[in-house]
Protein backbone atom coordinates (compact mmCIF):
# COMPACT_ATOMS: atom_id res chain seq x y z
CA UNK A 1 0.00 0.00 0.00
CA UNK A 2 1.30 3.68 -0.59
CA UNK A 3 1.01 5.96 1.84
CA UNK A 4 0.53 10.25 1.44
CA UNK A 5 3.48 12.19 -0.34
CA UNK A 6 4.34 9.04 -2.40
CA UNK A 7 5.82 9.27 -6.21
CA UNK A 8 4.14 6.91 -8.21
CA UNK A 9 3.25 6.18 -11.68
CA UNK A 10 -0.02 5.14 -12.86
CA UNK A 11 0.20 3.73 -16.11
CA UNK A 12 -2.70 4.95 -17.84
CA UNK A 13 -2.09 8.56 -16.54
CA UNK A 14 1.42 8.84 -16.14
CA UNK A 15 3.10 9.93 -12.53
CA UNK A 16 1.76 11.92 -9.76
CA UNK A 17 2.11 12.33 -6.04
CA UNK A 18 -0.77 10.64 -3.44
CA UNK A 19 -2.16 13.83 -1.43
CA UNK A 20 -4.46 11.79 0.10
CA UNK A 21 -6.17 8.60 1.15
CA UNK A 22 -10.05 8.77 1.05
CA UNK A 23 -12.94 6.61 1.79
CA UNK A 24 -15.32 7.52 -0.77
CA UNK A 25 -19.22 6.04 -1.52
CA UNK A 26 -19.54 5.58 -5.05
CA UNK A 27 -23.11 3.64 -6.36
CA UNK A 28 -23.76 3.00 -2.71
CA UNK A 29 -20.20 1.17 -2.39
CA UNK A 30 -17.62 2.84 -0.11
CA UNK A 31 -13.97 2.03 -0.68
CA UNK A 32 -10.85 3.79 0.50
CA UNK A 33 -9.06 5.23 -2.68
CA UNK A 34 -5.66 6.99 -3.50
CA UNK A 35 -6.23 10.64 -4.40
CA UNK A 36 -2.80 11.39 -6.52
CA UNK A 37 -2.14 14.67 -8.47
CA UNK A 38 -0.83 14.31 -11.59
CA UNK A 39 2.43 15.92 -12.13
CA UNK A 40 2.09 17.15 -15.85
CA UNK A 41 -1.60 17.03 -16.42
CA UNK A 42 -2.32 18.47 -13.68
CA UNK A 43 -5.56 16.46 -12.95
CA UNK A 44 -6.31 15.02 -9.68
CA UNK A 45 -7.05 10.99 -10.22
CA UNK A 46 -8.84 8.89 -7.55
CA UNK A 47 -7.49 5.37 -7.41
CA UNK A 48 -9.11 2.26 -5.57
CA UNK A 49 -6.83 1.22 -3.06
CA UNK A 50 -6.28 -2.60 -3.30
CA UNK A 51 -5.96 -2.19 -6.93
CA UNK A 52 -2.38 -1.47 -7.54
CA UNK A 53 -1.02 -4.80 -8.70
CA UNK A 54 -4.03 -5.01 -11.41
CA UNK A 55 -3.86 -1.07 -12.30
CA UNK A 56 0.80 -1.32 -12.90
CA UNK A 57 0.95 1.60 -9.92
CA UNK A 58 4.48 1.72 -9.32
CA UNK A 59 6.92 4.04 -7.36
CA UNK A 60 8.43 6.02 -9.81
CA UNK A 61 11.95 5.59 -10.87
CA UNK A 62 15.28 6.50 -8.79
CA UNK A 63 18.45 7.81 -9.67
CA UNK A 64 20.03 4.87 -10.27
CA UNK A 65 17.24 3.75 -12.71
CA UNK A 66 17.55 7.22 -13.96
CA UNK A 67 20.98 6.38 -15.07
CA UNK A 68 20.03 3.22 -16.90
CA UNK A 69 17.70 5.16 -18.81
CA UNK A 70 19.78 7.06 -20.50
CA UNK A 71 21.95 3.79 -21.09
CA UNK A 72 19.05 2.59 -22.87
CA UNK A 73 18.51 5.38 -24.43
CA UNK A 74 21.68 5.50 -26.10
CA UNK A 75 22.64 2.15 -26.67
CA UNK A 76 20.39 -0.87 -28.05
CA UNK A 77 19.38 -2.21 -31.11
CA UNK A 78 16.67 -0.54 -33.40
CA UNK A 79 14.15 -3.21 -35.12
CA UNK A 80 14.37 -0.95 -38.52
CA UNK A 81 12.85 -4.83 -40.37
CA UNK A 82 9.00 -4.06 -38.81
CA UNK A 83 6.71 -2.49 -40.92
CA UNK A 84 5.20 0.61 -39.14
CA UNK A 85 1.32 -1.31 -38.58
CA UNK A 86 4.12 -4.02 -37.01
CA UNK A 87 5.98 -1.08 -34.95
CA UNK A 88 2.52 0.75 -33.70
CA UNK A 89 1.52 -2.49 -32.34
CA UNK A 90 4.17 -4.02 -30.23
CA UNK A 91 5.21 0.32 -29.53
CA UNK A 92 1.60 0.46 -28.30
CA UNK A 93 2.14 -2.49 -25.98
CA UNK A 94 4.97 -1.21 -24.36
CA UNK A 95 3.43 2.42 -23.62
CA UNK A 96 0.74 0.53 -22.04
CA UNK A 97 2.78 -1.50 -20.03
CA UNK A 98 3.32 1.16 -17.37
CA UNK A 99 7.20 -0.03 -17.58
CA UNK A 100 9.88 3.34 -18.16
CA UNK A 101 11.75 0.84 -19.66
CA UNK A 102 9.54 0.16 -22.43
CA UNK A 103 8.50 3.52 -22.69
CA UNK A 104 12.29 4.96 -23.25
CA UNK A 105 12.70 2.16 -25.90
CA UNK A 106 10.00 3.55 -27.89
CA UNK A 107 11.23 6.95 -28.14
CA UNK A 108 14.74 5.65 -28.58
CA UNK A 109 13.56 3.51 -31.65
CA UNK A 110 11.00 6.27 -32.92
CA UNK A 111 13.91 8.70 -32.77
CA UNK A 112 16.09 7.03 -34.64
CA UNK A 113 13.42 5.98 -37.39
CA UNK A 114 12.38 9.39 -37.41
CA UNK A 115 16.40 10.87 -38.05
CA UNK A 116 16.33 8.41 -41.16
CA UNK A 117 12.74 9.09 -42.65
CA UNK A 118 9.59 11.33 -41.17
CA UNK A 119 7.20 9.36 -38.72
CA UNK A 120 3.76 9.44 -39.82
CA UNK A 121 1.60 10.98 -38.18
CA UNK A 122 0.11 7.84 -35.68
CA UNK A 123 4.01 7.30 -34.72
CA UNK A 124 4.89 11.27 -34.05
CA UNK A 125 1.67 10.86 -31.39
CA UNK A 126 2.67 7.74 -30.04
CA UNK A 127 6.51 9.62 -30.23
CA UNK A 128 4.72 12.17 -28.11
CA UNK A 129 2.66 10.04 -25.71
CA UNK A 130 5.45 8.48 -24.31
CA UNK A 131 7.64 11.87 -23.88
CA UNK A 132 4.95 13.00 -21.89
CA UNK A 133 4.76 9.81 -19.98
CA UNK A 134 8.35 9.48 -19.12
CA UNK A 135 8.12 13.30 -18.54
CA UNK A 136 5.43 13.10 -16.27
CA UNK A 137 8.00 10.79 -13.82
CA UNK A 138 11.22 12.01 -14.15
CA UNK A 139 9.88 15.41 -12.87
CA UNK A 140 8.93 13.61 -9.87
CA UNK A 141 12.71 11.86 -9.82
CA UNK A 142 14.78 13.13 -6.26
CA UNK A 143 18.16 14.62 -7.16
CA UNK A 144 17.64 15.23 -11.48
CA UNK A 145 19.17 18.12 -12.47
CA UNK A 146 16.48 20.11 -14.89
CA UNK A 147 19.13 19.23 -18.10
CA UNK A 148 18.77 15.71 -16.83
CA UNK A 149 14.79 16.23 -16.23
CA UNK A 150 14.30 17.56 -20.01
CA UNK A 151 17.03 14.29 -21.81
CA UNK A 152 13.76 12.72 -22.60
CA UNK A 153 11.74 15.43 -24.07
Amino acid sequence: MFQIGDRIVYPTHGAGIVEAIEDREIQGVTKQYYIMKLSIQNLQVMVPVGSEEKLGLRPVVDQEGFNQLVTILKNGETDDSLSCKERLKINAEKIKSGKIRDRVEVVRDLERINDEKPLNSSEKKMLNKAKELIQSELVLVNGLTDSEKKLFS
